[in-house]
């Protein structure tokens, strides 16, 4: 069976539980460990390990990023999430479940500068690098055995290896035949994992998993499907696609062909990306104008770091709410020019949030930047009904400089401390 150490990436012997050379025990061995060549990246944890990187007193301490005691949590480390701490969750109740729990800041400008550092990484592996978010990314890597002159296996093992040896952070990869394979074992052994689904025995490994296992099943989704009676891949199995897709549209569909372990979606770095976003569901819902005002400005901020770190802008800002009764409102504003200017998004983002702000409580909120174009096209008119706003685009520079030299917290904005 093939087998080799994910740490000095030495092949083994079959059955081997201590790598021959290193003597560790990290050995990746399966029965089609060499024949697959889809995978999936997820970095562990990423924003709090950039954290703990850089201050090591951090190190073995629950890292929460986030916001102040009127905030959300943006992620945690693992360390916290053991307590109990969740992404969206209040930072009132993450500290009730984790005292000790040190809350820091997102540094998005830092988080971007990585990302691209580990996107050059994967470029150097394959051309087919599909990026879902700053720290993760699929990777076709479909007849590169013979340029590398190792199995895409390998070469995944030393793409995790050079980014703890260079970076200083860790990943997680899953090895399939497919995109949603892939993912799926990704997150299988986090963190630092390395798992595999091979064709052969894709249909006995989903059989009794839940559908919550499915990217994209959220809670409202997970209900529906249960109120019809599926809650695991074998109750999918047993439903007709045309029975599927009437009740559930064209999410039924997607769902028969997921059942069986088939996805047909290329791995593609030429999709053009059509929006950028950002959304946070609510650990519980809420109208508060503070947690809400502050959300929408973190959510620009965060926007407008991918946008700039994708080098691209837009020319529509996009709201979107969801109720406690789940109905969703969306608003979008066409811009004059193009923008990647967090001030701006924000600034839009507000109008569109006053005009639905009391139909209230809300679950979801989310901001982003739609009809992308390169970043020249961004921010080049002055706004007459706002004389100030261009020197706050001034100042909004000037603050990328300085945050990218000092640090995120050398300089930062009032709101953002909501």
């Amino acid at each position: 069976m093939p087998a080799f150490c994910r740490d000095c990436l030495t092949l083994q012997p079959p059955q081997t539980r201590r790598c021959v050379k290193c003597g560790r025990m990290r050995i990746a061995e399966h029965p089609e460990l060499f024949d697959l060549s889809i995978a999936h990246m997820d970095c562990d944890s990423f924003y709090a390990s950039v954290e703990k990187r850089d201050n090591p007193d951090l190190k073995d301490k629950p890292v929460i990023i986030g916001g102040g005691r009127r905030g959300v949590v943006s992620t945690a480390c693992y360390v916290a999430r053991i307590r109990g701490v969740k992404s969206a969750m209040p930072m009132f109740q993450a500290l009730k479940l984790c005292p000790d729990g040190v809350v820091i800041k997102p540094r998005m400008s830092v988080y971007s500068d990585i990302s691209r550092s580990i996107r050059q990484m994967m470029d150097e592996l394959t051309p087919d690098v599909e990026p879902l978010s700053l720290d993760e990314a699929f990777m076709d890597l479909s007849g590169t055995q013979k340029l590398h002159g190792v199995a895409p296996a390998v070469m995944l093992a030393r793409l995790v290896k050079r980014m703890k040896d260079e970076l200083g952070l860790t990943g997680s990869i899953g090895l399939s035949h497919n995109k949603f394979l892939a993912k799926v074992a990704s997150d299988l052994e986090k963190p630092r994992g390395f798992s595999v689904i091979g064709q052969a025995e894709t249909a006995t490994f989903l059989r009794d998993k839940p559908v919550r296992l499915i990217w994209g099943i959220g809670p409202a989704a997970q209900v529906s499907l249960e109120n019809a009676g599926i809650r695991s891949f074998a109750d999918l199995l047993r439903w007709d696609e045309s029975d599927l897709s009437a009740r559930f549209g064209t999410m039924g569909h997607r769902l028969w062909y997921l059942a069986r372990g088939l996805d047909h979606r290329p791995v593609s770095s030429r999709t053009p990306i059509k929006s950028i976003s950002n959304e946070t569901t609510f650990y519980e819902d809420t109208n508060d104008a503070h947690i809400l005002d502050g959300h929408l400005w973190r959510m620009s901020e965060k926007v407008s770091a991918r946008a700039k770190a994708s080098r691209k802008a837009g020319r529509v800002v996009t709201l979107k709410l969801k109720r406690a009764n789940h109905t969703l409102i969306s608003r979008r504003l066409a811009l004059r020019d193009a923008t990647q200017m967090a001030d701006t998004i924000y600034s839009v983002a507000l109008g569109l949030f006053n005009q639905v702000g009391k139909q209230g409580p809300y679950r979801l909120l989310g901001v982003g930047l739609a009809d992308l174009v390169p970043e020249d096209a961004a921010d080049l008119s002055a706004d007459m009904l706002d004389p100030k706003a261009a020197q706050r685009r001034q100042a909004e520079r000037a603050t990328d400089a300085i945050r990218a030299r000092f640090g995120e917290d050398a300089i930062r904005k009032g709101r953002a401390m909501q």
